[in-house]
Parts: structure tokens; sequence; C-alpha cells
């Protein structure tokens, strides 16, 4: 064997030395580098944001999202949990789970016992349904106001009562009549509308076409009779045990990255059938 063989022996073998031992580093490091599991409560009923599929599994759109998070977050690991509405709270809150996912609004008292993050996850579409035959006199939130403000009464421990005292508040010489009820839901609410008892029901957009547009909904032979504007898009937030700052702050990151790359815009065209954040003012 002449030198020049011989160093390009000893190179190779060098070469190969460093592979082996860059390889054993790498491997070194990724066992000291644990994944941690986020456990992460969701409902189980709340189509289309969190459910359960025919199979079990869980879906919808804030799943989905938190899905393509947990994608972008090699140090997570998103371990999913249908759970009932209380215990999603308390487990969150107790730290049974990280995070907790229902298409929840943000309230004063979510805060005080939540991790909020900067990025909301999704947003509940809300508007108003009334009389078809008025749909020339009412367009908006404003116009309806000014046609008579006469409202389905409201209970105060509802986010939605909330939200028209925030239009009053903006609006104080058109003022949305605002009366508190006693019960959370009024199930014959579409009818005191159309039996002119009140002039409008200020309600979800997807409850609207689930209950009055689809053929099978309970108020579809009414489809004809009623109306609906949307009002505004109210952003829907993960709640996250008071002590996950760095998960909330890695969740917020992949979030923004989600935004700007399309995919939550794909995600909401998919679940929704359009851009729900087009709704959402800044």
């Amino acid at each position: 064997m002449n030198k020049h063989s011989k160093t390009i022996l000893v190179a190779a073998v060098a070469l190969f030395a460093s592979a082996q031992i860059f390889a054993a580093s790498k491997s070194a490091k990724a066992k000291k580098t644990k994944v941690r599991t986020i456990n992460v409560a969701h409902t189980v009923t709340n189509v289309p944001y969190d459910f359960l599929d025919e199979k079990g599994n869980a879906d919808g759109f804030e799943i989905a999202v938190l899905k393509a998070v947990d994608e972008l977050l090699p140090e997570y690991e998103f371990k999913f949990h249908g759970v009932s509405d209380e215990e999603l709270l308390i487990g969150t809150e107790s730290g049974k789970y990280q995070v907790g996912t229902k298409g929840a609004w943000i309230t004063d008292e979510r805060k005080k016992k939540f991790l909020i993050p900067s990025n909301p996850l999704a947003a509940s579409v809300i508007g108003i349904a009334f009389r078809a035959e008025n749909k020339n006199e009412i367009t908006d939130l404003e116009s309806f106001a000014s046609y008579s403000g006469k409202l389905i009464p409201i209970s105060p421990q509802s986010a939605q009562y909330s939200v028209i005292q925030e239009f009053n508040e903006k609006h104080p010489s058109n003022q949305i009549k605002l009366v508190p009820s006693d019960v959370f839901d009024i199930a014959d609410s579409y009818l005191w509308v159309l039996e002119g008892r009140y002039d409008a029901y200020f309600v979800l957009k997807l409850s609207f076409e689930k209950n009055v547009l689809k053929e099978t909904g309970p108020y579809h032979q009414f489809a004809e009779k009623l109306a609906y504007v949307p009002y505004k898009g109210i952003p829907t937030w993960p709640l996250f045990n008071k002590k996950e700052t760095e998960l909330a702050a890695a969740y917020d990151k992949a979030v923004q990255q989600l935004k700007e790359n399309g995919t939550i815009s794909a995600l909401s065209q998919k679940y929704f059938g359009e851009d729900v954040f087009n709704f959402v003012s800044e």
C-alpha cells in the first residue's frame, strides 16, 4: 500500500469514527430529552368543536388544531380524553389534565381559575334570529336596536349576556332591551319570536343552522319564516392549568405558525364551511 492510499484509509476510518461518535451522542441526547405527555380534556358532543366520532376517537375543529400544535412540539405528546363538562373544568384546575378545551369563552371566573394563552383556539359566530318579514328593517344588531330592541331574555350567567352589555355600552343612544332570564336556555325562543312576543333571539350561528336550516332540525318547518344575521365572532380558548406557563407559551408560538401557514383557516373551512376568524374583530 502506497503513502497516498494509507492517507485515504486513515481519513476514511477517522470519518467513520466521527460519524459513529456523532450518532452515539445524538442517541444519548435523545434519551436524555424526555417527551412529556400532555393530557388534554375535551367535551364529547360539542360538534363541530370537540366530540367523539363513531369509532370513539377525538374529533372536531379544536381537537384538529391541537393535534397540529402537537406536531410542531416534539417535546410534548398530546393525549386526548373525552370527559363531561364538569370533569373538564375540575380536572384541569386540579392538574389532572394540563389542558381543557370546550369551546370556552373568556370570563372573569375562568381567568381566576385557569391560565389563558394569548392566541384563541377557535371562535363562535353569534347573531340574531328574527322574523323573515322584517329582513328589510333588520340587517344587523344596530338596526335591530333601532327597530325595537326586544330581545329574548338571556341568563346573566351566560357569556352572551355580557356581549349584549358591551353592545349597549358602545351604543348609549341605541340600546337593546337586555332582560335577565332565570333559566339558561329558553326552549320556546324561536316560537316566541314568531308569535311576536319578542323580535329577536340572540343565538349561535351553528345552532340556528342545526335547529332551523337543517332538514332534520326541530324547527325546520319555520325555515322560511325566520332569518338570521351574524353579529360577531367570539374567540374560544383552551384552558391551561395555572402551572403550565411553558406549555402555554409553546402553544402560542405553534398556533401563530399555524395561522401564518394557513392551517387554521383550512381546518375551519373543513369543520365550519367558512373561516370563522373572519367574523372576529381585532
